[in-house]
């Protein structure tokens, strides 16, 4: 600390001044509050894939102030376009390695060739159009198609055990 800062604090000591915290500003007050923390949070927890922008739009707020809380407050990161919190427990990480542990042991099998057949590139008239679309196209797979997706989740499966049930990015 300077000498000039020193005495500056000498001064103020000698007029009264009894804390070394801040003084109460003016201006805009801060709109980081208790409520805001726990209306942002409620928003996540309904709908993990909201945007910070549209968490603002909704709750009127600044959307700084929704980046404070959502990264800095409430601890959360986007993965896979939705909101986690950035520490998991040991007990989430224990739980997360055990299924990824019990999934690798049952899909110890050979991949084979990956069925390219999709329904993309269709317009559907309705929901339930597409559904019963869908529901045939699955229908008419072979099982080797979901051995296949299955089997291709293994080396993520295996990066989770490695890293003890932390998240990692793709």
């Amino acid at each position: 600390m300077s000498r000039s800062r020193v005495y500056q604090w000498c001064t103020w000591f000698g007029e009264g001044r009894t804390s070394v915290g801040d003084e109460p500003k003016s201006g805009r007050p801060k709109t980081s509050t208790n409520e805001n923390t726990t209306r942002v949070d409620e928003l996540i927890r309904c709908d993990r894939r909201m945007k910070i922008r549209e968490i603002a739009l909704k709750l009127e707020i600044p959307k700084s102030t929704v980046h404070e809380i959502v990264h800095d407050t409430l601890g959360y990161r986007k993965v896979s376009a939705r909101w986690v919190p950035k520490m998991l427990t040991e007990d989430h990480k224990l739980q997360r390695v055990e299924i990824w542990q019990r999934l690798l042991q049952r899909c110890q099998q050979d991949n084979g060739d990956e069925d390219t057949t999709h329904i993309g590139g269709m317009a559907f008239e309705t929901e339930d159009d597409l559904i019963s679309e869908l529901r045939n196209w699955f229908d008419n797979l072979d099982v080797d198609f979901f051995r296949v997706g299955i089997n291709s989740l293994l080396s993520r499966w295996q990066k989770c055990i490695d890293l003890h049930g932390d998240y990692f990015e793709k």
